[in-house]
């Protein structure tokens, strides 16, 4: 009888301390803790995107005399069936393509490498090879958007998946927003930024979402395609190693628990 009362409290506190340990989480939650003590100086630039290899693009060409901008600005029919007949819908802006070269085929001119150039360099660049096509009196303006583009949020967030960006810039924050936010197991001092370049060539950056020195990273703000990965903490991978053995082990040990009890209670 001795022996059953003294197992009873080892057990018991066993079993709090293996519960205590499992349920830890991460004590550094918030986002940019130290804000009040970081000089925003260095952020006061605006970002402009810069055009990249598969990047899909519209490009308008205006003028006083529209006759001069016709051979400039392409359009292509969309098809849509009603029934089974094919029919076109309004024309709509040719689309370019960026090749993994970083040239487009644009028309009159030829082959332009627009690659690695923000939107409003590309304009300038168009504007003075269409300019000898036209006459003297002529000021052309060129208008260059980018195609919507993915970016993609994995690991311990809300909703992890691809996202569609329908504007140029997008921060890494707001990125995080559109995948519901980080869970709680989320460690926040080690996001990882997967990243390619115009080159192809591959990179992995570490940010701290604790730290607000982030807005003066160059990557706060995301590019095209850019990867984002949120670690698990400690306490949420050794859940996932552990998976459905940790809900036996818990089970078995209450068992063991109210059976010492029982017993004890009896023999008493």
């Amino acid at each position: 009888m001795r022996n059953i009362k003294g197992l009873v409290l080892p057990l018991a506190l066993m079993a709090i301390i293996v519960f205590l340990g499992s349920c830890s989480s991460s004590k550094n939650v918030a986002y940019f803790q130290n804000s009040d003590y970081v000089d925003l100086s260095a952020s006061k630039t605006l970002y402009d995107a810069r055009i990249m290899p598969k990047d899909q693009l519209t490009i308008t060409v205006s003028t006083t005399d529209p006759e001069a901008a016709v051979s400039f600005n392409m359009t292509v029919p969309t098809p849509y069936t009603v029934g089974q007949k094919t029919s076109y819908s309004q024309a709509m802006l040719q689309m370019y393509l960026v090749d993994n070269e970083g040239y487009i085929e644009f028309p009159k001119i030829g082959r332009v490498k627009v690659g690695g150039l923000t939107k409003s360099e590309a304009e300038k660049l168009i504007e003075d090879k269409i300019k000898p096509y036209m006459s003297a009196t002529e000021n052309p303006i060129v208008t260059v958007r980018m195609s919507s583009y993915s970016i993609s949020v994995l690991g311990e967030v809300a909703r992890p998946g691809s996202f569609q960006v329908s504007r140029e810039k997008i921060t890494v924050l707001e990125a995080l927003a559109q995948a519901g936010d980080m869970t709680i197991y989320g460690v926040r001092d080690r996001v990882k930024l997967i990243r390619e370049d115009a080159q192809g060539q591959k990179s992995i950056h570490v940010l701290n979402i604790n730290d607000a020195e982030l807005i003066n990273s160059p990557y706060y703000y995301l590019q095209q395609n850019d990867v984002i990965i949120v670690e698990p903490n400690k306490a949420k991978a050794q859940n996932s190693s552990v998976g459905s053995m940790t809900t036996l082990w818990f089970s078995a040990t209450s068992i063991l628990i109210s059976l010492a009890s029982l017993m004890y209670n009896i023999l008493k």
